[in-house]
């Protein structure tokens, strides 16, 4: 059974992303796309104002940064 994922805002993933080493590459409209040198990974975030991430959009992400549901919500 996989874990609950967490409700949280595009703000707060990219401040995780931001935390594991991820910066800001460019916004257009509600979207930020975020890379990580070291590797070349690249996450696309929706920042859309206010709003909460549906789960598996935020499962995406969050195996799109190169982690688990639960070393993310570590993060948090």
């Amino acid at each position: 059974m996989s874990p609950a994922s967490p409700v949280v805002t595009g703000k707060q993933i990219a401040k995780a992303a931001t935390s594991v080493g991820f910066s800001l590459d460019r916004q257009k409209g509600s979207h930020a796309v975020f890379v990580r040198d070291c590797d070349k990974r690249r996450l696309v975030i929706p920042m859309h104002a206010g709003k909460t991430i549906k789960p598996k959009t935020l499962a995406a992400i969050v195996r799109d940064m190169g982690l688990t549901l639960e070393e993310f919500a570590a993060l948090l």
